[in-house]
């Protein structure tokens, strides 16, 4: 019983504080209900797709391929895909998590996980479009034309500020979490 309320000890608090709340406030409890609600149907919306594509990836894609085409030698092109299926994700930035998981268990490398989620954050082909026609051409290029580089020098950064210890330990837990 004991463990059982530590591991939900967050979701207790959270919601014994809604029921105070609700006591004190019932038009703000509703509210943040119903923001609640929403948020755990959008979550239940994008996750379970997002899983089902993450196994198909593993059985797919066999390991040799990913390490030839994102691993540590890849270069260029390992940089170029990292950005282009980055881009290409549409969905919050938490469905990123999940897929960056199987990539580094398949063998790429730090940097183009790095690169691919902050790719899928800030180079979205959809919220490009939508610039394009919102505040125009020149905008949306010129926010592209920063972006891609500040990625990468961002994950080239992050790559070299861990050393071996820290990304044997991330692996271990990202094999943990991906079993």
């Amino acid at each position: 019983m004991k463990k059982l309320f530590i591991r939900y000890r967050f979701f207790l608090i959270t919601l014994l504080m809604l029921v105070v709340l609700a006591l004190v406030n019932t038009g703000l409890a509703l509210k943040s209900f119903s923001i609640t609600a929403y948020s755990l149907r959008e979550v239940l919306l994008v996750i379970p797709p997002i899983f089902v594509l993450l196994g198909l990836l593993d059985i797919w894609v066999p390991r040799h391929t990913m390490v030839r085409f994102m691993g540590h030698g890849s270069g260029v092109k390992g940089v170029l895909l990292a950005v282009l299926i980055g881009s290409a994700a549409a969905g919050p930035l938490y469905g990123a998590f999940p897929v960056a998981a199987v990539f580094l268990k398949r063998g790429a490398s730090f940097r183009n996980v790095f690169i691919f989620i902050g790719a899928w954050s800030t180079t979205e082909i959809p919220m490009l479009l939508f610039e394009y026609e919102a505040l125009g051409p020149r905008f949306a290029l010129t926010r592209l034309l920063v972006d891609i580089p500040g990625i990468i020098v961002i994950s080239w950064l992050l790559g070299l500020s861990l050393n071996d210890s820290d990304r044997l330990d991330i692996v271990r837990k990202v094999e943990k979490l991906t079993k």
